[in-house]
């Protein structure tokens, strides 16, 4: 275990260059060292907070290989080609890449041909591909840390709940003896979730990282309910005029038919506007034409569904309209915080009406479920009348959405991840395979396995097993799920068991919009509807009022602390802010401490407030401590046009000391 050591050191060392335009915000310090010393760690970092340096610079300091579990293939590919230009060595596995080259790499991986440092894979990859698994099997021991990022996607209660999240933890029990290092990344998390998170992975409260400044402040809120739909379009029309010329992404979740964003987008190209639409049917290589042209200001308004969300760094949007409103804090706290990415300040618009609550519930929450007849046909379809069921899960919505419920109700379990058939195999010199493949005319894995009396599991992993040695060779396999079928039907007592599920996954969903709803309409101005999620998203209470950037990444409370935050950090000065101190019993927080290069410390406070008369007593009591225990060692300014002139003395005094 590696205790005690310098992760600003490390992060040059590894980083060189990087590091030097880059400095480690103390919070990506503090969930490094946590992983690192204390293991598994959920660490909880605003949208565009530096998440991925934090297991960038994990990964590098435990050595080994870091596996990455990303939602998106465009997250991942950006991953890699960060991680490539800074000479660290990762690569990537999803569908975009051929199945040949897929196969290669893999087979090297497990060979000990190639070692990269990240390897990054979508969960949807873990829980489907058997060769993966097996692969990384291999290298099991020199697997050194795990990270899931966007982990609230774990979590059955939220929005962005991806049933393959659930499963990371099986493909954990199943490749490692000994388990790595947990590392479970996201932005926003509303209690329920971390909970369900910190079950899931073994994570202990203790090693929750928050970081306290989640709140987007720098984003402008403006809150506009309507009674008709068609006010709410003129006043869409009448922010793209007044924000025509800055990068504009307007969520509508609707893809087709009345002001969707198909025909939005239409309309606004109509109107003068540069626009293009984007959504979840597009292929992924559409979608990346758009983000491109957006990022290069091809088109400065995307008209978007959710698809558009994690894993897009674009830095210079400067306004988020909902022309829909979102479906929960979270789903609005993390589309709005695709804007401001660089810390500059940007604007969100939230445009609504009842109407739009009501299909909200009814059209969007309510059909993400499946109904009675949907589960029994799914179930017809795949499993009826089978003993061991072969699932071709990416090729049908349906069972995407239904599997997941006949696991829950016992009807099946999963057993292997696999193939369909053993007909792509060729050179096969193992004698034990050849048999195996020749007992069926139709060569599929089922019946082969029924044929052979051999267990199917073992079946697969004899293939894997060879392909790797040279026994056999393939240029792909299709990739299914392998099921036990428990029920030759679904019975009553499991239809009745999924709607139970169901009804409560809709009610809690259902309360998550209607709390959204009840914050949006209390709440009269930008700076409290953040007080307000930054509370339900579990900030401190003593932190809600931190709503200015610094040019380090910080928050503070007032303009005057920004002023004095960047001067010492242009001028070189190492500082924390509102650092506890505590004196015998008493913990008070100066605003900044200052470290010196000669390993001494001074407390800087700033007096802004003078002459209001709780303020004064604080104050008071405040200095009588500073005088008896730490004499000469404190600094003050106070709230005046010449501040900058102020602050500059005193660095320089610092400077000199």
């Amino acid at each position: 275990m590696i205790k005690n050591m310098n992760i600003i050191d490390e992060y040059k060392k590894y980083f060189p260059e990087f590091s030097k335009d880059r400095p480690l915000k103390s919070i990506q310090e503090k969930a490094i060292n946590n992983i690192i010393e204390d293991g598994n760690t959920l660490c909880i970092m605003p949208t565009g907070g530096g998440k991925s340096l934090v297991y960038w610079l994990a990964g590098c300091i435990l050595s080994g290989i870091t596996i990455v579990v990303s939602p998106l293939k465009a997250l991942i590919d950006e991953q890699v080609e960060k991680l490539k230009a800074l000479n660290i060595s990762a690569v990537a596995i999803h569908g975009d890449i051929s199945a040949k080259k897929q196969m290669e790499l893999l087979k090297n991986i497990a060979n000990k041909l190639v070692t990269p440092k990240f390897i990054f894979v979508s969960p949807e990859r873990l829980a489907t591909d058997g060769f993966f698994e097996y692969c990384i099997k291999q290298r099991q021991k020199e697997v050194r840390l795990f990270v899931i990022d966007e982990v609230h996607c774990v979590s059955q209660w939220g929005l962005s709940f991806r049933p393959f999240y659930r499963d990371i933890t099986a493909f954990i029990d199943y490749v490692f003896d000994a388990k790595p290092k947990i590392l479970a990344l996201t932005a926003t998390l509303n209690p329920r979730e971390v909970d369900d998170i910190l079950a899931e992975f073994d994570i202990k409260r203790e090693n929750i990282i928050k970081d306290q400044t989640l709140m987007r402040s720098e984003i402008q809120l403006s809150i506009f309910k309507f009674d008709k739909e068609d006010r709410k379009e003129n006043q869409l029309w009448q922010l793209l005029k007044v924000h025509g010329k800055e990068k504009i992404l307007v969520y509508v979740y609707r893809k087709y038919n009345n002001r969707g964003v198909e025909e939005l987008s239409i309309l606004a190209n109509q109107k003068g506007f540069k626009s293009m639409p984007f959504h979840g049917d597009m292929s992924s290589v559409q979608r990346s034409e758009i983000i491109e042209k957006f990022k290069n200001d091809e088109v400065n308004i995307v008209f978007a569904t959710n698809a558009f969300g994690m894993g897009i760094d674009i830095p210079d949007i400067r306004t988020v309209i909902h022309f829909m409103i979102p479906e929960s804090i979270e789903q609005y706290y993390q589309e709005i915080g695709r804007a401001a990415r660089d810390g500059k300040p940007a604007n969100a618009y939230l445009l609504y009406s009842d109407k739009n609550i009501k299909i909200k519930g009814s059209s969007f929450i309510d059909n993400s479920f499946p109904c009675r007849d949907k589960l029994i046909e799914v179930y017809n379809k795949y499993f009826a009348d089978k003993e061991i069921a072969s699932i071709p899960y990416f090729d049908d919505e349906a069972l995407q959405m239904c599997l997941q419920y006949f696991v829950k109700c016992g009807a099946i379990d999963i057993i292997a991840k696999g193939f369909a058939e053993l007909v792509p195999m060729r050179n096969v010199k193992s004698p034990q395979l050849r048999k195996i493949i020749d007992s069926t005319k139709i060569k599929s894995l089922v019946a082969a396995s029924k044929k052979t009396n051999t267990n199917i599991v073992e079946v697969i992993n004899l293939v894997y097993h060879c392909l790797v040695s040279g026994e056999a060779e393939a240029d792909k396999l299709d990739k299914r799920i392998i099921a036990r079928v428990n029920s030759k039907k679904l019975t009553d007592e499991q239809l009745s068991t999924i709607e139970s599920i169901i009804v409560e996954r809709k009610t809690y969903r259902h309360g998550l919009l209607d709390f959204f709803v009840q914050k949006i309409e209390i709440t009269s101005s930008s700076n409290e509807l953040h007080q307000e999620i930054g509370k339900y998203l579990g900030v401190d209470k003593d932190k809600l009022n931190l709503i200015y950037s610094t040019e380090r990444g910080d928050k503070v409370r007032s303009k005057s602390e920004v002023i004095i935050a960047n001067l010492l950090f242009n001028h070189g000065i190492n500082y924390e802010y509102e650092r506890p101190l505590k004196i015998g019993s008493i913990v008070i927080r100066p605003d900044f401490t200052i470290m010196t290069s000669d390993n001494k410390t001074y407390y800087w406070e700033h007096l802004g407030m003078l002459n209001l008369e709780k303020y004064d007593d604080d104050w008071i009591n405040k200095l009588k401590l500073y005088d008896l225990y730490y004499a000469g060692h404190l600094i003050i300014t106070y709230e005046s046009t010449g501040l900058s002139d102020s602050v500059l003395e005193h660095i320089d005094k610092l400077k000199h000391l």
